[in-house]
């Protein structure tokens, strides 16, 4: 090796996630077919129970630019509150036609990412306590070693929110906000938006997972 030894050699620095992101997990939205199977965000499409719904939002750097080049996946329970895992130990049947979990680009023009849903029942959680309505989410995109997760509360479900172990786990009351959707009704269906902050004054709130 030309007079180098082991202790001489360094690691390999990681790598982000990018700079093309969709390239290599969603290469179908950039016009390239190679996997047998895509994944997207269109969680309905085998019409499962409950209610319909449609979350969407941008992914904004800590200057308040909107991500184009990012990637969104959300992991859920369905409309009872059971995750469609082995690793759900209720001893409930999932709703067999709810795979539970989507993967979305953001829109290359807007940033702007979403998934057709249904709206996630409440389960338990430590010590007998129940968690509110909520859809587990995690961002890939460019300068980000590791994803970072979050969740996604739902304002009209306020009750069960204040309730909730991991929303009361964050000690500053005001920062739980930035967890919340905020509803609206947009020609007949029923839309959730939720923006993600990287950093900054409006910073989400991500968690250790």
């Amino acid at each position: 090796m030309n007079g180098w030894k082991f202790e001489d050699l360094h690691e390999t620095p990681s790598q982000t996630g990018g700079p093309y992101v969709h390239i290599g997990l969603l290469p179908n939205q950039a016009g390239i077919d190679v996997f047998e199977h895509n994944f997207d965000h269109d969680l309905v499409k085998h019409h499962p129970q409950g209610q319909r719904i449609r979350l969407e939002g941008q992914v904004f750097d800590g200057i308040g630019v909107p991500l184009r080049d990012v990637l969104v996946e959300i992991w859920q329970a369905d409309a009872n509150g059971v995750y469609p895992s082995k690793a759900d130990f209720q001893g409930k049947d999932a709703d067999p036609n709810f795979q539970g979990w989507g993967r979305a680009g953001a829109d290359f023009q807007t940033g702007i990412w979403s998934f057709n849903t249904i709206k996630p029942g409440r389960v338990p959680g430590r010590k007998a306590t129940m968690q509110a309505p909520h859809i587990n989410l995690i961002i890939f995109a460019r300068g980000i070693n590791l994803g970072l997760n979050t969740r996604v509360y739902f304002e009209d479900e306020a009750e069960a929110n204040t309730q909730d172990p991991v929303l009361n786990s964050i000690e500053w009351a005001p920062r739980r906000q930035t967890l919340i959707a905020k509803r609206e009704a947009r020609d007949g269906d029923i839309v959730y938006r939720f923006d993600i902050y990287i950093q900054g004054e409006k910073e989400t709130v991500f968690l250790d997972i």
